[in-house]
């Protein structure tokens, strides 16, 4: 069954935005415990809703259950948990050191809400990076506005009705719609905009924020590269690497995007993926239930004709490479031989294709990651210590996880997000929110007097004594 959404008016836009602008001193009013209320909320309306966010999902793009608890459900949840755990130590005013030259004083941090914030999700996983970042912006005291991909009807409508049960409009909503819908929220004066998608569309948004010098957290994607080199555990490798690239069938930002393998270990690795990749989706994955599909038309014939340009080019498929439009189907395909400046090296793949490029010294692979823009991750592969420092101080990227994949998302403690083309600001826990917050700072005089008393002019000699001497030993 087929769904579409249709564009919300201007009018509705703007009644949604100026009823949170009136309602927003009142949320940021909000204690720890009102907060904490109402993620509560939104945790047990979530987990009523599993199943109809499960039967969406397969609608949307046919993810299998399982994978729609780990990689949709539980990563919002667990965002509440240790939200709830520590949200009142994060709200508490953050003391910090005084100086000598203030003696007499104290100075101390308060996070206070930003205000109305906008927060525009992607189609890759839609519940999930609409509702974490939510998480941030209710546990910061703000105001939201959600926007969801058109390109996930089906999640798009159990997400507004899960926002219209947890929350009054004034203070969360959803509005439905495509680019019409998006231009007319970018129009508005919001306070933060967290936006999640291509650099492409990254920079369209802070143009917009810009407009009213409004702050952004923007997380986008790229090539995230995997280097795998000649220490490495290869069936622990493949295992991991053929995992993190199918999630999803690779429509993910953090997915492994192309692999660079020592060329003493690339022909057994490529092997093991390839037995993996039949261990999880079976010899035809057309026929798994495992296996999700592209999740429309347009961006499956955008994963082919970048496959079919690397091969026109003279790369060679060594396994995969079927493709059946009707279903939006790609076979999990590995690809050898691969032009460097063929879209498959140069564009964002966002599907079930991984190129390969062999080198024989990790300098060639570090020179590769560097030829290309910041990625929003790095996997590395490797028992050699010399070789993990060498790619950590020599490279640059927004997350790097060593000898795994995509699990730096799921630690709470870490910052999530990229380096300029692949994003700006920082997500999940503590960080999120501080991306949601303003960092106010504070400074209180304690004392009766101040030694700044002592500075004012009249500068006569003897203050300028005192001058040298703050300077030279202060």
């Amino acid at each position: 069954m087929t769904a579409t959404v249709t564009d919300t008016s201007k009018e509705a836009i703007r009644r949604i935005f100026d009823a949170q602008r009136a309602n927003q001193q009142a949320v940021a009013q909000t204690t720890a415990r009102e907060r904490i209320a109402k993620l509560r909320r939104l945790h047990k309306i979530l987990m009523r809703y599993r199943q109809e966010i499960r039967d969406a999902l397969y609608q949307d793009f046919r993810k299998p259950p399982t994978e729609v608890d780990l990689t949709e459900i539980y990563i919002i949840t667990s965002e509440i948990k240790h939200t709830i755990r520590n949200l009142r130590r994060w709200m508490k005013p953050h003391h910090v050191a005084t100086p000598l030259p203030l003696l007499g004083s104290r100075s101390y941090i308060q996070y206070q809400p930003r205000g109305v914030v906008l927060i525009i999700a992607p189609w890759n996983f839609p519940v999930n990076l609409t509702f974490t970042p939510l998480v941030s912006a209710i546990a910061a005291g703000n105001c939201a506005v959600l926007k969801p991909s058109e390109n996930t009807p089906h999640s798009s409508a159990v997400m507004r009705r899960i926002v219209k049960e947890a929350f009054p409009e004034n203070e969360v909503a959803l509005v439905e719609g495509a680019v019409e819908t998006s231009t007319t929220l970018l129009n508005l004066p919001f306070n933060h905009i967290f936006f999640t998608g291509s650099p492409a569309v990254g920079k369209i948004v802070m143009q917009a924020a810009a407009k009213h010098l409004a702050s952004v957290t923007l997380e986008l994607g790229g090539k995230s590269p995997t280097i795998v080199d000649e220490t490495a555990d290869i069936d622990k490798a493949a295992a991991r690497i053929a995992w993190g690239k199918h999630v999803n069938m690779g429509q993910t930002c953090i997915a492994p995007d192309y692999l660079l393998v020592h060329e003493s270990r690339k022909e057994a690795l490529l092997k093991k993926i390839e037995q993996h990749l039949k261990a999880s989706y079976s010899e035809d994955p057309q026929q798994s239930p495992d296996y999700p599909r592209i999740v429309n038309r347009k961006h499956f014939e955008r994963v082919r004709a970048s496959l079919q340009d690397a091969l026109d080019g003279g790369a060679r498929a060594i396994a995969g490479g079927q493709a059946e439009a009707a279903g939006r189907y790609i076979a999990p395909t590995l690809v050898t031989d691969v032009d460097k400046d063929s879209r498959l090296m140069t564009e964002e793949i966002f599907g079930p294709v991984l190129p390969v490029i062999g080198f024989r010294n990790l300098q060639e692979a570090v020179d590769i990651v560097n030829s290309k823009e910041k990625p929003l991750a790095l996997y590395l592969f490797s028992k050699n210590r010399n070789n993990i420092r060498q790619v950590l101080n020599h490279t640059r990227a927004g997350t790097t996880c060593i000898n795994n994949t995509l699990l730096q998302f799921n630690n709470h403690h870490l910052p999530f997000g990229g380096d300029n083309n692949s994003g700006i600001g920082k997500s999940h826990g503590w960080f999120g929110f501080e991306a949601f917050s303003n960092a106010r700072s504070v400074y209180k005089q304690v004392w009766p007097f101040s030694t700044a008393d002592l500075l004012k002019p009249p500068y006569t000699a003897w203050k300028q004594k005192l001058a040298d001497w703050t300077l030279r030993w202060l």
